[in-house]
């Protein structure tokens, strides 16, 4: 997978294979509901592979609507309110594809959205490697298809493991329910 290391790919525990956009934007309300203030989400795909989609079902999951949830490509930093069930916390929606050099990555406020007091969702996270905390949840997307796509998560820290086991064991639960499900494997 492009932009993927062979460290990251043997860490990645678990695989979803979405079928559509609908399906990917459902993953993501699936993974939005385990989410919560100060956890961090880095997207590594190519163009189109659905980063945004997937962001909009994590903002969905927050009562953020999903019509608001959108590319900040030329804004960089996209900040969404969740509702008051979720205390109004920050979802900030950044897009790096932009950014070329250090110097650049510095004047972006990147501090101010990894400081912990909301939700973080970094697309082309690459490029900020050097400043991003350890612990966070990697996930990797690729084209499998005309709408299918490859969602790989890579867990980093306790707290993201436990989300991915969280997912799995949901998934387990209820395996065939529908056929607008993603389909789910381990790579243990």
């Amino acid at each position: 997978m492009a932009g993927m290391s062979e460290r990251d790919a043997s860490a990645a525990l678990w695989e979803i294979h979405s079928r559509s956009e609908a399906e990917t934007i459902a993953f993501g309300q699936r993974l939005g509901a385990l989410l919560s203030a100060g956890d961090l989400v880095l997207l590594f795909a190519p163009f189109g592979a659905g980063k945004t989609h997937l962001t909009k079902g994590i903002g969905m999951a927050f009562g953020v609507d999903a019509a608001d949830i959108n590319s900040p490509s030329f804004v960089l930093i996209n900040e969404y309110e969740a509702d008051r069930a979720h205390q109004r916390i920050p979802i900030y929606h950044v897009d790096l594809y932009r950014i070329e050099t250090p110097e650049e990555l510095a004047t972006v406020g990147l501090d101010d959205v990894l400081a912990g007091h909301g939700l973080a969702v970094i697309e082309w996270a690459e490029r900020a490697a050097a400043w991003l905390p350890h612990e966070h949840l990697a996930i990797f997307m690729q084209h499998t298809g005309a709408t299918e796509r490859l969602i790989r998560l890579a867990p980093h820290g306790a707290r993201y493991e436990g989300i991915v086991a969280a997912l799995r064991a949901a998934a387990a639960l209820f395996p065939n329910t529908t056929s607008s499900r993603p389909s789910e494997r381990g790579l243990e």
